[in-house]
């Protein structure tokens, strides 16, 4: 494996931005060690310097404003995992989404005359 295959390169500020975001949802319910503070806040700065500067620079003021509100939750973050909570919440689309507001399915189990002792679901 080559130096250049072994991180990962960005096509624009949006694929970095989901990257970020990527890699956050999948250590925010990790066991909090300063490891992860460390590497946390090395991914909060380089949202706040260099993504930002790259989304101006693309003139996208949306991703601008993308990269202050995923800063600003990743910051909510620190506060509330060093306070000892569990962080109740994912990165989506760049915003901060509380894991209740997913859409929920009724189940209506019904049964039905075929053999077996298995029972049909409609949602």
């Amino acid at each position: 494996m080559t130096e250049q295959e072994r991180y990962y390169q960005p096509k624009n500020t949006t694929d970095a931005l989901k990257e970020v975001q990527r890699l956050f949802n999948s250590y925010r319910s990790a066991p909090l060690t300063q490891e992860l503070l460390t590497y946390h806040e090395g991914l909060v700065q380089r949202l706040t310097t260099d993504l930002r500067e790259a989304a101006q620079a693309e003139h996208r003021a949306d991703l601008v404003t993308a990269t202050d509100d995923m800063a600003q939750a990743m910051r909510g973050w620190t506060t509330v995992r060093l306070a000892g909570k569990p962080y109740v919440g994912r990165l989506r689309h760049f915003k901060f989404v509380a894991d209740a507001t997913g859409p929920k399915f009724k189940r209506n189990v019904i049964k039905t005359h075929g053999t077996g002792g298995h029972r049909s679901s409609r949602h």
